[in-house]
């Protein structure tokens, strides 16, 4: 079975206004790909309690973020014609539009929700094999390519736990 590749987006909050911030993805070679985004003029919203859980503020973005169409053209040359899968489909969609639709492109790969990858085992075992796969890795940083590699490991372990030959 082929090893899908994970990406996860971090913003500015979760309401009305919210925005991306920081995009990454891992993939099943091991490499993974992380990059904040510099806020576009009218991306004003900001909420401290989500800023409290990725801990990135908006003057790191301003400074050390990278325009939005240098990312949207970069995720379109590395993932051209991939499926990649998150576990916020319906808030990882709009703020991927968001950052796609402010520069005018459109992805050239597609995104879907990690659970149409789900057997019932696996999606029964998720949340305990999520909280080993946390303990085990040990990320301090609540990030966006740090989230694509929980998620990734999740998955996998999820796998092979659901296995018929899987023994503890």
């Amino acid at each position: 079975m082929t090893q899908p590749i994970v990406i996860d987006i971090e913003a500015s909050g979760f309401g009305r206004g919210s925005y991306p911030i920081e995009i990454g993805f891992y993939m099943s070679d091991g490499s993974a790909y992380c990059a904040l985004i510099q806020p576009e003029a009218g991306w004003t919203h900001w909420d401290e309690s989500a800023e409290a859980v990725h801990g990135i503020t908006r003057e790191v973005l301003l400074a050390k973020g990278r325009p939005a169409v240098e990312i949207c053209l970069e995720l379109n040359r590395r993932l051209r014609g991939e499926r990649l899968y998150c576990d916020a489909w319906a808030y990882d969609y709009v703020w991927l539009s968001k950052l796609y639709d402010t520069v005018d492109l459109v992805p050239t790969f597609t995104l879907r929700d990690i659970r149409e990858l789900l057997e019932d085992c696996e999606m029964t075992l998720w949340h305990i094999t999520r909280a080993s796969v946390e303990l085990r890795l040990q990320l301090r940083r609540h990030r966006a390519s740090g989230d694509a590699r929980v998620l990734f490991e999740t998955l996998l372990e999820a796998r092979k736990r659901c296995a018929p030959d899987w023994t503890n």
